[in-house]
């Protein structure tokens, strides 16, 4: 579809799909909100639901033409391959089970993948799509979206360049309180599957937002921790897979840390939070102040670096679209790496030389199911120390 930019060039949305994401579900519509926000891309078809009628209904809920509302994910990747008009790429946001599957279906008829974390259901799994993902040469994009915020990007840079000198100390959280009562058990859509180990993996915890805090971790230190001794606790009777989870990492450069995950935290509605020291200086993130990063080297006062302030780099600049203290959040966040990852599927299909886009990718995704594994694995030996593969 063609649209007319502000300074009056011609460019072409990309069309896309989605899986899942149809009523009733919560981060479907997060991902809708934020590809529009650019309006770099335009959603054009979906299974939306396994249930046949919710998806016809989601799918009029969207605008989406009746012939492009499939019943599953099979049937529509073999049919926008066909179309002219076909989708360029799909967005996957189904309970964690099916990620695996559906984004195996797309990339065999050659359509480029956004997918949501974790990568899959099982390390297996995240292993044989990471292989597939690779051979195809098409974009694989993981929506590890904590890595789109323009003071996280800012705190990468910071790092990259030496403002911590040599990091020591990484502690990371994802704390929240939403399943402190048994709402699973009475039936709450969201709380039901991430605690069914059938839909969620070998941990619900850790699957839902540990992967987050790792992936955030990583993606500020560019480090990837060696082994961890993980402690995962069911608090709720009857509950089938983990509610809490306190986890430490050593790193091969002898830095060590610390990530903690839980859903049990009553006052935390979603309270994620970076802290990473160097021998130089230290610095903090906290998801509920965004816009905020602190920094301070060792010896001098603190600095508060706010987005869209002048003395911040490129990374952080590019990342933001209103002057400082002209709020922006999870949205805005959310839509960086939509843009990022719309730009890198674009310039492939029209066969450009490859570019650098901060986008994390199914490397990414296979990183954060290698955590998750290695630390179940601890927990269930006993919290013994176990290499992460």
């Amino acid at each position: 579809m063609v649209y007319a930019t502000a300074d009056g060039r011609t460019e072409t949305r990309l069309r896309l799909g989605m899986v899942g994401g149809g009523r009733g579900a919560f981060i479907g519509a997060v991902h809708r909100m934020a590809l529009r926000l650019d309006d770099k891309a335009v959603l054009v078809a979906g299974a939306f639901s396994s249930d046949a009628e919710r998806g016809r209904l989601s799918a009029e809920d969207l605008g989406i033409a009746a012939e492009r509302s499939y019943p599953d994910f099979e049937t529509m990747a073999q049919a926008e391959s066909a179309r002219e008009d076909g989708i360029e790429a799909v967005i996957i946001v189904t309970p964690n089970h099916l990620h695996a599957p559906a984004a195996k279906a797309f990339l065999q008829h050659g359509i480029d993948v956004i997918c949501d974390k974790p990568l899959s259901a099982t390390l297996e799994e995240a292993e044989e799509l990471a292989q597939l993902a690779e051979k195809s040469g098409l974009v694989f994009a993981v929506t590890l979206n904590n890595t789109g915020y323009a003071m996280v990007r800012e705190a990468r840079a910071m790092v990259q360049g030496g403002a911590l000198g040599a990091i020591r100390i990484v502690r990371t959280e994802y704390i929240q309180d939403w399943l402190t009562q048994a709402i699973d058990a009475e039936g709450q859509k969201q709380a039901e599957w991430r605690t069914n180990p059938a839909r969620a993996g070998r941990s619900a915890c850790l699957a839902d937002i540990g992967v987050h805090a790792y992936s955030l971790a990583q993606f500020v230190t560019g480090m990837l921790p060696e082994a961890v001794a993980a402690d995962l606790t069911t608090f709720v009777p009857g509950r089938r897979l983990d509610d809490n989870a306190h986890v430490l990492m050593r790193y091969a450069g002898g830095a060590r840390g610390v990530l903690i995950a839980s859903q049990v935290s009553p006052g935390n509605y979603n309270r994620l939070s970076l802290k990473v020291y160097g021998d130089k200086g230290g610095l903090e993130w906290h998801g509920h102040e965004p816009e905020l990063l602190r920094f301070a080297r060792f010896g001098e006062p603190t600095r508060i670096l706010t987005r869209g302030g002048a003395a911040l780099g490129p990374d952080a600049q590019s990342a933001s679209r209103m002057p400082a203290e002209h709020p922006e959040g999870y949205i805005e966040g959310f839509a960086n790496l939509y843009v990022d990852a719309v730009s890198l599927i674009a310039a492939r299909r029209r066969g450009a030389p490859k570019a650098s886009f901060t986008v994390p990718t199914v490397q990414d995704g296979l990183a954060g199911m290698r955590f998750i594994e290695a630390a179940v694995d601890s927990h269930e030996a006993g919290g013994t120390w176990k290499t992460i593969s």
